[in-house]
């Protein structure tokens, strides 16, 4: 209780996601890219024995990380700390861990892999947020709502066709993940500014075979294939991609929690809220949108951090600095376990939205007589009436309503104005049909079903295997 935690470790990510950054998942994959080099090479024909090789494997998981802490406090070098301290465990391998390389191939391969895992599980809750959002928008594809350009009441939309908007947002956010985790590769074994020197001089000039070693380590790994040029380092570029990505994903929420905000302020729909939740140390009534605010609050932070690699990557001197690594530790993980946390609060809230049908009738109708005065004027004018008159005795009703709802806190009466006006010659019955709030949602139902069938549908079909995560907010 004594020292800084990050509340990135504590309160928001899931433990999925904390794993991938920890140093276990990290130091354990500097052991399997080891082990992948001194294959490689031994396929290549280097003088390293299936003794050796053994050896490292026998020693993957458990890591001296004692030893490897005493030794960086001698050497200042955290990857040469490591080596020694694998070389303690093993050591008939001693010799040959590390041949070759630089401490970017650990590091920079490493990386790689971390952020490639992260974002398969970033894509895995992604569409776990737009199948959640896909039940509530068929839910309520027909329950009409005030629309609102400007956050001023526009033509009536539905509650469903609402949540679409916010569906598509995610599914933009996919095909960007999709986009990236495609074209992402390992770094391979470039060697100290990327000219594989030291592996032409291990295979004695064999180019062939410097070019097969990166093609090998990397389906070790998994991978299909290494960047085919770099310096020392991967191009920093790539991390500033990822960020992007994710920060395409914080922006998506951020909208989707602004608009939960409003609508629960104005009554129509709610987050969750639990029994025992309070609301306000003060106000014991209140019920604040607490999840919407805190993804609303990471998500300006994941915004702001993908500036940190764009920074890194313009900066970059010719074939390597150092100026990277500091940044990255922090700015990179950090990113993913924010995201990560909004994530979740994205599947817990879709999970729990309460919805207040009788609200958003009531704020509807309230506006829905000067909306319905247009389809008013014409079937007025197709029943004989002067559509120049008829439009100023509209305008002029629908002031003195106006002036009533506003300056006096009355009901809005414009649609019994109109019927107690003869010129219209229309009965209170007639106007309360047109009144039907169905008719002034245009083809907001049919877009909805259309859009879940022929864009959401094929995603969920594909991704079945992802669907059925649920999210439980730690604090």
């Amino acid at each position: 209780m004594k020292e800084y935690k990050s509340p990135l470790s504590e309160r928001y990510p899931s433990k999925e996601m904390k794993y991938i950054f920890s140093p276990e998942k990290k130091f354990t994959t500097w052991r399997k890219l080891w082990i992948a080099l001194a294959e490689s090479e031994k396929e290549l024909g280097l003088d390293i024995t299936d003794e050796q090789i053994a050896e490292l494997k026998a020693h993957v998981d458990d890591i001296n990380y004692d030893v490897a802490k005493e030794r960086e406090a001698i050497v200042r070098h955290d990857v040469m700390s490591h080596v020694y301290a694998y070389g303690v465990q093993c050591p008939k391998a001693k010799g040959i861990i590390h041949l070759g390389a630089t401490s970017c191939y650990v590091g920079d391969n490493t990386d790689l892999i971390l952020m490639h895992e992260a974002l398969t599980l970033v894509r895995k809750k992604l569409i776990n947020a737009i199948a959640q959002l896909s039940e509530f928008a068929a839910k309520y594809k027909d329950l009409p709502t005030l629309g609102f350009t400007h956050f001023q009441a526009a033509q009536p939309t539905t509650v469903g066709k609402r949540a679409t908007l916010w569906i598509n947002d995610l599914v933009m956010d996919l095909t960007d993940v999709d986009h990236i985790l495609g074209d992402l590769k390992l770094l391979g074994s470039k060697g100290t500014t990327g000219t594989q020197a030291t592996f032409l001089e291990l295979f004695e000039g064999d180019y062939a075979k410097v070019k097969q070693l990166d093609g090998l380590i990397a389906k070790k790994m998994g991978y299909e294939a290494c960047y085919p040029v770099s310096g020392q380092t991967y191009s920093r570029k790539v991390d500033s991609r990822v960020l992007n990505v994710l920060s395409g994903i914080a922006q998506s929420a951020h909208k989707f929690s602004n608009d939960v905000r409003l609508l629960q302020h104005l009554k129509e729909v709610e987050e969750p809220f639990e029994k025992n939740q309070i609301g306000s140390s003060a106000m014991a009534y209140k019920r604040n949108p607490m999840r919407s605010e805190r993804m609303a609050s990471l998500a300006d932070y994941v915004i702001s951090d993908a500036l940190n690699p764009a920074i890194v990557a313009s900066t970059q001197w010719f074939e390597r600095t150092l100026d990277d690594s500091a940044n990255k530790r922090l700015s990179v993980p950090e990113a993913f376990l924010a995201v990560d946390g909004i994530l979740e609060l994205y599947i817990n809230i879709t999970a729990g939205l309460v919805v207040y049908p009788k609200v958003i009738e009531q704020r509807l109708m309230s506006e829905l007589p000067f909306m319905a005065t247009e389809m008013i004027l014409m079937d007025a004018v197709k029943a004989g009436g002067d559509r120049q008159e008829l439009h100023e005795r509209i305008r002029v009703h629908s002031m003195a309503a106006g002036k009533r709802v506003k300056e006096e806190g009355a009901a809005n009466d414009l649609i019994e104005r109109i019927a107690a006006d003869p010129a219209f010659g229309m009965s209170k019955e007639q106007l309360d049909a047109i009144m039907d709030p169905k008719n002034f949602i245009g083809c907001a139902a049919m877009q909805t079903q259309d859009y879940l069938d022929e864009v959401v549908a094929p995603i969920l079909k594909a991704n079945e295997e992802s669907l059925g995560m649920t999210a439980a907010i730690n604090v």
